[in-house]
């Protein structure tokens, strides 16, 4: 595996990430809430575009992995400007966005801004809009009051935070009730026995985006991780599609 780099951004946010060059479109992967490059399907994929001669780039974002900041303070804005300061830094040509559920949501985000760029998208189980189809009224109420919800984690031992902060600027991120103007292809993958992100959000998506080239896999003992020897099989297949 490549060794880790840091990216200092212009307000000295020190960003982790890890690149290989390589031919054909750069796929960009986009962990999920409170994940990092580290994980199984970050990995496995980066594995096999060293591989194949591809070029990758995986990254922390801030407060979360080996970069630097306090996971409190991070929000979707933030992590958007990360993503696309580092695509900005290292990556020239096309870009395959993926992105493992939050950071599904957090795909859509980058690509409004890369639009003349992008030879795709991957959602892994993408879970845009969660803060408002996940949490229930007195969830909401309590984040919209500035506390923070904590919540059980079935992956550890410690709850899951969510903070205000992130759920403020989260509220002007919505995207499934309205059109999302990006007309690249689209491949989305979930598992229909999904606890965390129900399977017809992914359904919902691919009805919201303009795209005339929207794919939907359904995995049908799939889970949310989609972590199996399995299903990083059939991700890498998916990705292999974009390079034709």
């Amino acid at each position: 595996m490549t060794d880790v780099m840091h990216h200092t951004l212009y307000d000295g946010r020190r960003i982790a990430f890890r690149f290989t060059p390589g031919d054909g479109p750069t796929l960009v992967f986009l962990p999920g809430y409170m994940s990092d490059m580290a994980g199984g399907k970050a990995t496995a994929l980066f594995a096999e575009a060293e591989a194949q001669g591809r070029a990758c780039l995986l990254l922390d974002y801030s407060g979360c992995g080996q970069s630097a900041g306090d996971f409190a303070d991070g929000t979707l804005s933030k992590w958007r400007d990360e993503v696309l300061a580092l695509v900005a830094s290292y990556v020239s040509g096309p870009v395959l966005l993926a992105g493992s559920s939050m950071g599904g949501w957090l795909m859509l985000l980058v690509a409004e801004h890369l639009k003349h760029r992008l030879a795709g998208m991957i959602g892994i189980a993408p879970a845009p809009d969660f803060t408002r189809w996940g949490y229930t009224p007195e969830q909401r109420a309590t984040l919209a009051a500035g506390e923070v919800l904590y919540e059980p984690n079935p992956y550890g031992p410690e709850p899951t935070p969510t903070h205000p902060g992130f759920f403020a600027d989260a509220e002007c991120h919505l995207r499934l009730e309205r059109g999302i103007d990006i007309s690249c292809p689209v491949h989305l993958i979930h598992g229909k026995q999904d606890a965390d992100v129900p399977w017809e959000i992914s359904l919902q998506l691919k009805a919201a985006l303009r795209s005339d080239d929207v794919q939907v896999t359904l995995v049908e003992d799939g889970d949310h991780r989609l972590s199996r020897t399995s299903d990083i099989a059939t991700l890498k297949a998916i990705v292999a599609g974009f390079y034709g």
